[in-house]
């Protein structure tokens, strides 16, 4: 279980956090320099340096968003004219990219970041570009929620896999659907038909925690209270939920540990986004109050689970399922070792974590709920501490990756093994460098009593 320390304060981290701004930057000029983009989208690093794994182009805002971000917390012009320019040149053909269910994974970590600047007054302010920054997010939101799939009593973006398939993933990707809305968007369907993106998004969160999240209510015999499974089945011909499946964890009757994580930042966040969406809105989606309580249920499941589940430092391993855990000894109770034989840990997992945890706290504690918000908050302190300092922290200049000890798919065996007779370790993925620098603009933003950090700003 975590260690929470409670007496942990954000402001403690501001030097680890200087630190890792500096170090980032070295890196970010270092994959512009060394790159070959003509390889396709960076993904995950081999002996230091970024290469491609072809599966889906998921990761190309990531990297551009990191410079985006960069340039959020310091200042930094180079960055920003690295990743807008970027945006620009590289970034269209995921606006309209109809085969995956990853749109606001990279045009939320790009147009949507450069908008967001825009409307704080940190990018000089420019109508046009503004519209093209929203032009983009409208258009992405619109042809994410053309990737949809019917089920009993309600449907889902389906991923990949196809039309059967709901991932937990892209409770996170869901939210372009919400900001497309929010620009006063919709998707015109056969007939000039005009379908609601808040009610495709609305109805995509409440299958996810229907059928992606465990309650310990007795659905089978694995049925562990914030236990996740990475992909539901359904059969597309009368849209009936089948049964749990896994591709990147274990097996569908496990927690594969990123997979968590997304869900308990992606609830934490929709949370948030309510807020903002007025009652009437959500009426005629069954309410504030009903849509509040399937969210909050979601999001302090698989909170409670993952600090339930995770070793003493707040970096959990790959899968709480993972078949040589039990060589590891009483694992739980002591901090996780990146350079154990057996199972590898992940990282990019605790980053996600880390920042759901400190906005589900946050968010609890603006609803009066104090204890519990507190909690959640200080197990987020305690994972970012962990994750901005060594062994997870990427000192070596040479190295592209921020931070240290992803991995991608471990059934599929693509991760680099630097020993072959151990589990993977010392490599970064996009997506893990991309949220430890989210993670980090957002607790220095909390220090400074910055604007709080949001997706639908």
């Amino acid at each position: 279980m975590i260690q929470i320390d409670s007496n942990l304060q954000a402001s403690a981290l501001s030097g680890a956090l200087d630190r890792f701004f500096s170090l980032a930057k070295t890196k970010i000029a270092a994959i512009d320099r060394e790159y070959d983009e003509s390889k396709g989208s960076p993904v995950f690093t081999v002996a230091g340096k970024y290469t491609t794994r072809g599966w889906t182009e998921w990761t190309e805002g990531f990297r551009y968003g990191i410079a985006i971000l960069h340039f959020d917390a310091t200042g930094d012009q180079e960055s920003l004219t690295s990743g807008r320019n970027n945006t620009v040149r590289r970034m269209a053909t995921h606006v309209s990219h109809i085969g995956v269910h990853d749109h606001g994974f990279n045009n939320l970590s790009t147009y949507g970041n450069l908008r967001r600047l825009m409307l704080e007054g940190r990018l000089p302010e420019n109508e046009w570009e503004k519209n093209f920054y929203e032009l983009a997010i409208k258009t992405s939101g619109a042809v994410q929620a053309a990737r949809w799939t019917e089920r009993q009593g309600g449907g889902f973006i389906h991923s990949f896999n196809g039309p059967h398939s709901l991932f937990v993933d892209t409770i996170r990707s869901c939210r372009i659907l919400m900001k497309a809305h929010q620009l006063g968007h919709v998707l015109m369907a056969e007939g000039d038909k005009p379908v609601s993106l808040l009610d495709r998004a609305l109805q995509h969160v409440d299958s996810t925690a229907k059928y992606s999240i465990f309650y310990g209510e007795g659905r089978d015999s694995y049925d562990e209270r914030g236990r996740t499974t990475h992909e539901a089945i359904f059969n597309t011909k009368d849209g009936a939920y089948r049964c749990p499946n896994s591709q990147q964890g274990y097996t569908g009757f496990s927690t594969w540990t990123r997979g968590q994580a997304w869900a308990v930042l992606g609830f934490a966040e929709e949370l948030e986004l309510l807020a903002a969406l007025s009652d009437a809105e959500l009426e005629r989606f069954g309410g504030r109050q009903a849509i509040e309580a399937m969210m909050l249920k979601a999001a302090t499941a698989t909170a409670d689970h993952f600090i339930e589940n995770t070793p003493t430092c707040g970096i959990p391993y790959w899968d709480t399922g993972a078949p040589k855990l039990h060589l590891l000894g009483d694992y739980m109770n002591r901090p996780a070792d990146p350079y154990k034989a057996y199972e590898p840990v992940d990282s990019s997992a605790a980053a996600i974590d880390a920042q759901g945890l400190l906005r589900l706290g946050t968010y609890l504690k603006s609803k009066g709920q104090n204890a519990a918000g507190d909690r959640y908050f200080q197990a987020g302190l305690k994972v970012a501490q962990t994750l901005f300092s060594e062994p997870y922290l990427s000192t070596d200049p040479k190295h592209h990756g921020i931070i240290l000890h992803s991995i991608y798919h471990q059934p599929n065996g693509w991760d680099h093994k630097p020993d072959p007779a151990k589990a993977a370790y010392g490599e970064s993925s996009m997506w893990g460098d991309y949220h430890a620098m989210e993670l980090a603009v957002y607790l220095q933003r909390l220090i400074k009593g910055a604007p709080y950090l949001t997706f639908f700003a």
